[in-house]
């Protein structure tokens, strides 16, 4: 088995990168209360159907709350040839690192 791609969150820049996709795969109610600018949301049951929504190009950060949905978006994702990297501590540890997030009733929130 090939070890799962991983990214410490000290490693990502605050402002996505061109050419990645940052995709959160948590549930509406997590999304709402607080997400990373810029980030695409599909909750991870919903991945499979949705792929095509994920540019094949691009290199996809995939975020949950504390990184075990994430490790299953990416081992998904990278087992239908796409580069993913699973970001390690996920949520919590963004937000422990004080790095900024959105809400979507601040009206800032990324729109897919």
């Amino acid at each position: 088995m090939h070890s799962l791609p991983e990214v410490d969150v000290t490693a990502v820049p605050i402002e996505p990168s061109p050419g990645v996709t940052l995709l959160d795969v948590r549930e509406d109610d997590e999304w709402q209360a607080g997400h990373i600018a810029g980030a695409l949301h599909i909750p991870l049951m919903q991945v499979p159907q949705r792929l095509a929504e994920l540019d094949a190009e691009h290199r996809i950060l995939v975020v949950c709350k504390v990184g075990g949905r994430s490790a299953q978006a990416t081992q998904f994702l990278c087992a239908q040839g796409r580069d993913a990297v699973n970001l390690a501590g996920g949520m919590v540890a963004w937000e422990a690192a004080g790095r900024p997030m959105v809400r979507d009733d601040e009206g800032t929130a990324f729109v897919a």
